[in-house]
């Protein structure tokens, strides 16, 4: 996100003070779509202090999904997505990918130069989702994956052609507030979901295996499990908070005739690294094809 010490999304400090004002007094976020994933988000917005759960509304028809999503949010629910359109003047789609052209159909005529649409909805591309508004529509796809439930998501996002660098330092603070958040090529995208989208099933196999083979070990599987997620956890936290190369992290551990290197000798004859890349590899070109569908 950041070169030569600069944010891509910068602005003149004037035209920042504005957007901050103008952003803490007249955001207003519609989701259209009240499921697992906005609700979510709705609570990260919220407990970040970006707005006030009077500020949200979503849209859902199932009644089940709003008093889910009032539960956890606070924020009022209703039954249609045009009305949500009215409301807000930030819609965050988070439909299934086969209910995107009903929900934009719905909320069309509605919708104005002064809206921006955030998508959640997987692969549904920019140019599909800026062909079914009106001209000009300000437009950002995002890949976000299912750790925004805990807050420690990680997405990438993109920008359409009418989207502005202001509406790429919103959707950057907004999805900040349940995780990490990446600006990358719409083209890219699709490498996203192979590996932070889809990567978390990955992740839960590998903290299953461990504890698999602790408890193969002899340790009871209660104490395999919560060792093993800790492992996991406590091994990602030394990524990010060190910045150093997850290779040389590896080698702070591993010691000459050790404990490590023999574990590590195994991993590579059952070839885990180059299987986890044909994974992200194989994920990467079936979200490729299922966007072109």
């Amino acid at each position: 996100m950041m070169r030569g010490g600069k944010n891509r999304f910068s602005l003149p400090r004037r035209q920042i003070a504005c957007y901050k004002l103008r952003m803490a007094t007249q955001l207003k976020i519609g989701f259209l779509g009240a499921g697992k994933m906005a609700a979510a988000l709705a609570r990260g917005f919220v407990n970040a202090k970006i707005v006030a759960a009077k500020q949200l509304i979503a849209a859902d028809p199932f009644d089940a999904a709003r008093k889910q999503f009032a539960a956890a949010t606070g924020a009022k629910t209703i039954a249609t997505n045009l009305e949500a359109a009215r409301a807000a003047n930030v819609l965050i789609l988070a439909t299934k990918p086969d209910q995107v052209p009903a929900a934009l159909a719905e909320i069309s005529g509605a919708f104005t130069k002064n809206h921006l649409l955030i998508s959640i909805a997987a692969g549904v591309t920019l140019a599909k989702l800026e062909a079914a508004l009106p001209a000009g529509a300000r437009v950002i796809r995002v890949m976000p994956n299912t750790p925004a439930l805990v807050g420690a998501g990680a997405s990438g996002f993109s920008l359409g052609k009418k989207a502005t660098p202001a509406d790429g330092k919103l959707a950057e603070k907004l999805l900040s507030a349940i995780g990490e958040a990446l600006p990358v090529k719409e083209s890219l995208l699709d490498a996203v979901t192979g590996l932070s989208g889809s990567g978390p099933a990955y992740v839960y196999q590998f903290i299953e295996a461990l504890s698999d083979g602790g408890v193969a070990a002899g340790l009871p599987r209660e104490v395999a499990t919560k060792l093993a997620a800790q492992t996991v956890l406590g091994g990602a936290k030394m990524v990010l908070e060190t910045g150093q190369h997850p290779g040389a992290l590896k080698d702070q551990v591993t010691s000459p005739g050790g404990t490590t290197i023999e574990g590590l000798h195994e991993l590579e004859k059952g070839k885990l690294r180059a299987t986890v890349m044909s994974a992200v590899r194989a994920a990467t070109e079936k979200s490729r094809k299922l966007g072109q569908g």
